[in-house]
């Protein structure tokens, strides 16, 4: 069982709203708050975001659907990440690179840039997006504590992170980080054996699983392990009576002990439905490792 001890915050759901792509679905202001809307009847509330999502575009746009009804504010928990610093065009002909920041006058600027994107007062948490080589703990740690002292923001977690990482900053910390998001599907499982998932249930804290349908790659890829996905995923959809693939494998990632967060990254709401849909499906535990057995290629040892 999650059971936070950062009282800030309740545990991340389930189900999680990725915006990553909010510019490609081409949505009005008006149009985004209307999928917002219809989400938060479905139950889900939890959005996920980043400072560089669309070319510093996503979380302006987001912020813009939510001025159009600012009591949505109220209903949703946004959770956003910082620490990336993409070159611009003409930094990179310079000979410039992208890099990572996370020093704490980065983190504190990012933070509050994406308040005044989002319009609104709090952000309900705040990621380091990717792990930082030159990373002071301490100095992050600061960082942390004064957004939350000054009620910026209410929990803190990393995203990309490996379990040393998150051991490190952890220690440097008086609060507890909330999550660690991590990409993790049945195309790429290396989160089984690298320590991230069992660290997240030492922790008791829900890992946040990017791109879980492995962006696409799971419909469209033709290579060998594409492909036997392909056919277990469908032969597992008939047994249990799912309506698609997709929802097999959500119900994949949901059944792992650490209890994931599914960060969904799509824009249209019959496919969000479907995905709450999933938390209803149980896979036997020879399914489970039917799916396993499909992404590596050989059967248990």
């Amino acid at each position: 069982m999650i059971d936070s001890k950062n009282s800030s915050v309740e545990p991340i759901a389930p189900i999680v709203l990725g915006f990553w792509r909010l510019l490609a679905w081409q949505l009005t202001p008006q149009q985004c708050l209307s999928f917002l809307e219809q989400s938060i009847e479905l139950g889900i509330t939890w959005t996920d975001h980043a400072d560089i999502y669309g070319g510093y575009q996503c979380e302006t746009q987001f912020g813009a659907a939510l001025q159009l009804k600012p009591s949505v504010r109220e209903q949703i928990k946004i959770v956003t990440k910082c620490g990336i610093r993409p070159a611009s065009k003409e930094q990179l002909q310079a000979g410039r690179v992208n890099h990572y920041d996370s020093s704490a006058q980065h983190i504190i600027a990012s933070a509050q840039q994406s308040l005044r994107h989002f319009k609104t007062d709090r952000l309900d948490a705040l990621l380091i997006h990717r792990p930082d080589y030159l990373m002071q703990a301490d100095e992050v740690a600061e960082a942390f504590m004064q957004l939350y002292k000054n009620g910026d923001v209410l929990a803190f977690g990393v995203s990309n992170f490996t379990s040393s990482q998150v051991t490190l900053l952890q220690s440097r910390l008086s609060l507890p980080l909330l999550t660690n998001q991590i990409e993790f599907s049945p195309y790429e499982m290396k989160a089984l054996d690298d320590g991230s998932l069992d660290q997240c249930q030492m922790l008791n804290i829900r890992p946040m699983c990017w791109s879980p349908l492995a962006g696409g790659r799971l419909f469209s890829e033709q290579d060998p392990k594409a492909l036997r996905l392909q056919a277990t995923l469908n032969e597992i959809t008939s047994e249990i009576g799912a309506n698609s693939i997709d929802q097999v494998v959500y119900a994949w990632l949901l059944a792992h002990p650490s209890l994931p967060s599914v960060v969904l990254g799509t824009g249209n709401i019959n496919r969000v439905a479907s995905a709450l849909e999933a938390q209803k499906l149980t896979l036997s535990r020879e399914q489970w490792y039917r799916v396993w057995q499909a992404s590596t290629g050989h059967s248990v040892p």
